[in-house]
């Protein structure tokens, strides 16, 4: 379930700061054994927002659905760049 949370973190790179935008995509064990998925772009004052799709939006589930998939994500933010985040549980047999 890796491949749909980063390419919908990296999706919303494009969305918000146009496509070619450089950006760093990392996925790595974490301490706990989760999975942890990270997208690092350059800006840092454009911050993912949780939005309610209505049912005919076209966009706009994309955060809903790393919310609901992931155990937890976030943002972290530095003076020249944000990092985009989501912890995944180990695969299920």
């Amino acid at each position: 379930m890796v491949s749909p949370l980063y390419t919908e973190l990296l999706t919303n790179v494009i969305d918000d700061l146009g496509e070619g935008t450089r950006v760093t995509v990392r996925v790595a064990p974490t301490v706990t054994g989760h999975t942890r998925v990270e997208v690092t772009d350059p800006d840092p004052r454009t911050l993912p927002v949780l939005t309610a799709a209505t049912a005919t939006d076209e966009s706009g589930r994309g955060l809903a659905l790393v919310g609901a998939t992931a155990l937890r994500w976030g943002v972290d933010q530095g003076t020249d760049r944000k990092t985009v985040w989501c912890e995944l549980g180990p695969p299920s047999l």
